[in-house]
């Protein structure tokens, strides 16, 4: 949350400009005045982004431009396919994005220098497998079609919660498909069983006035596991720590103002996500987005899964189980703390 074709995000802004044509005699004072705009307008950042809840805080930064007072100009370009990210920032079409932990396990695993710099959220109710009236538990799963999609978070949380009663891929029958798509596939009868996250979830579970499907196992039974997490690769890490501290603030701003404004903070994120500020408040309940003062534990030893050491572990041996890594890395080479602990300690 979710071959590298960028889709046009939803909310990219453009502008415009107009050519003057002035005297000679005001030529150089032009020029210098021309060259000290330029020297003070900020380069554009972009950032990649899907459709979740747990992003509320950036599509509030966007929308009212939180940005500028850090003299900043973000735009956030929407994927359709988490998937599709990772190979985005390493190409350098974005200069960042947001991703789940899980996939930066997995980047890392395959060479790629890309680190978290900020924890967003992790899910809690957020991601999750329903089914219809004729599966009750995990163990049901059993040769069932199931729908989600691989190489992402649903694809994780689906392998987590078949090892939890000593099943795999093996004993199942896949059906691959994007967690937008899983809502109509159910609908028409076609799986008995997928694996989505928010907006997708609500879609599926209000089906046949709340009773045709039911989540049989979510986030919430594994709490941080899917963590959601802001991500740059080590060299624009180094070449701009400044601007990602001020992406950083800018989203914490986006915090505050859904915490001050809650109302109008829903509108914004539903806007954004094309459902209602209901909805909004609704999703809201299956996400925890984790405050700064509790940002820098995310990076600390603990048995806890809301640390990436733990998370991180079960993770990388879950990926290594399923052949989609050969090497668990080591969860230092995950991430870069240095600017998380130093806007915290400012506080």
């Amino acid at each position: 949350m979710k071959s590298n074709a960028l889709s046009a995000s939803t909310s990219l802004r453009s502008t415009s400009r107009r050519n003057h044509f002035l005297k000679p005699a005001l030529g150089l004072a032009l020029s210098l005045a021309t060259a000290g705009a330029f020297a003070q307008t900020p380069a554009p950042m972009k950032i990649a982004t899907v459709v979740w809840i747990g992003y509320g805080p950036f599509y509030v930064a966007e929308a009212l431009d939180l940005y500028k007072k850090y003299k900043l100009k973000v735009s956030l370009q929407v994927f359709n396919d988490p998937a599709l990210i990772p190979a985005a920032i390493a190409s350098g079409a974005v200069d960042g994005g947001m991703l789940t932990y899980d996939q930066v396990v997995g980047q890392v695993a395959a060479g790629r220098n890309m680190k978290v710099v900020m924890p967003i959220d992790y899910s809690n109710g957020g991601d999750a497998i329903v089914a219809d009236s004729s599966i009750t538990k995990v163990a049901d799963f059993k040769g069932k079609k199931i729908g989600y999609n691989p190489l992402s978070p649903s694809d994780f949380l689906l392998s987590y919660a078949l090892k939890t009663v000593n099943l795999s891929e093996k004993d199942i029958t896949p059906v691959s498909m994007t967690p937008e798509a899983v809502p109509a596939a159910m609908a028409s009868g076609q799986l008995p069983i997928g694996v989505t996250y928010e907006p997708s979830l609500s879609q599926i579970l209000g089906q046949g006035g709340g009773k045709k499907f039911k989540v049989v196992f979510s986030s919430k039974n594994a709490p941080g596991l899917i963590a959601d997490v802001l991500v740059f690769d080590d060299k624009v890490i180094k070449a701009k720590p400044a601007e990602i501290t001020n992406i950083m603030k800018a989203y914490l701003d986006g915090m505050a103002y859904m915490k001050a404004k809650p109302a109008e903070a829903h509108k914004i994120i539903g806007k954004f996500m094309g459902v209602s500020a209901a909805e909004v408040k609704e999703q809201l309940s299956g996400v925890y987005n984790i405050p700064l003062a509790e940002m820098p534990k995310a990076f600390l030893p603990a048995k806890e899964t809301t640390s990436y050491y733990a998370s991180g572990d079960i993770i990388g041996q879950l990926l290594k189980a399923k052949g989609q890594i050969t090497t668990v890395p080591a969860t230092e080479a995950t991430f870069d703390a240095g600017l998380v602990k130093a806007l915290a300690a400012a506080k």
